[in-house]
């Protein structure tokens, strides 16, 4: 990289003008975001662009979770840029932004380096599995289970299960995302005990978050979806620790790729009643 290149390099706050620059990115990286995908992401959160010539060479959200936690994402720089150091600017200038927070990500295979410099270490794996949903059979619920629709007053108990699964205060976040999208409750006789949200995201639907106290009970909140979806594009990200790839596969929904998974600072800690099988986005985590 030249001088005179590093130079004119100018960083700002992002602001919804900037949302059509930024979704021309994600198309060439061919990244399925839509500009409402895009819109939404900046409403509950922030980010930063990074300005060459005039004009938007890269992106970087994030997002933060009360007071101790943050998630980065959207981090792209234009492919005609890429060897100006858009990338490690935009990651230095965030984590400055956000200093004292412990900062999550899902980095893909080209990013992990970077990211370790700057103090982010693994924890884990999120598979992606994309397909057309298929036709297939509900997952049998146990006695007193049943799957429901959400109510009004669901609201507060699935914000509870929702910060338990992640150690992080999802209220903002599950609002948003419920207001958006449609949402089933698992419950134990009147107990409830799991939910997953679908939503219209890029190439057509997304399932997640997936909450739910074990593996048997996602499968059938996950079942649920792709039951009402059948013949439609559909996406989930599933931690891989879940154990639920190979039952994606299997009902197919196959695995198309994955990222890892990091930490920089004290990772938050779940509660242990209850899981996160699905993830709401791979940047928000």
């Amino acid at each position: 990289m030249h001088l005179q290149d590093a130079t004119q390099i100018v960083l700002r706050d992002m602001t919804a003008d900037d949302i059509h620059a930024v979704a021309d990115l994600c198309f060439e990286q061919l990244w399925p975001h839509r500009e409402a995908d895009l819109h939404m992401f900046l409403s509950i959160g922030s980010g930063l662009v990074a300005e060459f010539d005039g004009k938007i060479a890269g992106t970087m959200m994030f997002w933060r979770f009360g007071e101790a936690f943050a998630t980065l994402g959207i981090g792209i720089v234009a492919v005609a840029h890429k060897d100006l150091g858009i990338r490690r600017r935009l990651a230095g200038a965030t984590i400055e932004r956000l200093d004292g927070v412990t900062i999550m990500l899902n980095a893909p295979d080209e990013s992990r380096s970077l990211y370790a410099e700057f103090g982010f270490v693994e924890i884990g794996t999120v598979c992606q599995h994309h397909a057309l949903a298929p036709v297939q059979p509900l997952v049998e619920l146990r006695q007193g289970e049943r799957v429901r629709p959400m109510g009004a007053a669901d609201a507060q108990a699935l914000d509870a299960l929702y910060s338990s699964a992640t150690g992080m205060d999802r209220k903002v976040l599950l609002e948003a995302l419920t207001a958006e999208g449609s949402t089933v409750v698992l419950c134990h006789e009147h107990q409830q005990t799991g939910f997953a949200v679908m939503r219209r995201f890029g190439r057509g639907w997304v399932i997640g978050p997936v909450v739910a106290p074990d593996a048997t009970g996602a499968k059938a909140l996950i079942a649920h979806w792709l039951g009402t979806q059948a013949g439609s594009f559909c996406r989930i990200d599933v931690p891989e620790a879940t154990g639920l790839g190979p039952w994606l596969n299997e009902v197919g929904l196959p695995e198309v790729d994955r990222v890892t998974r990091m930490v920089r600072g004290q990772a938050p800690i779940p509660g242990d009643h209850v899981a996160l099988f699905g993830l709401a986005a791979q940047a928000l985590g």
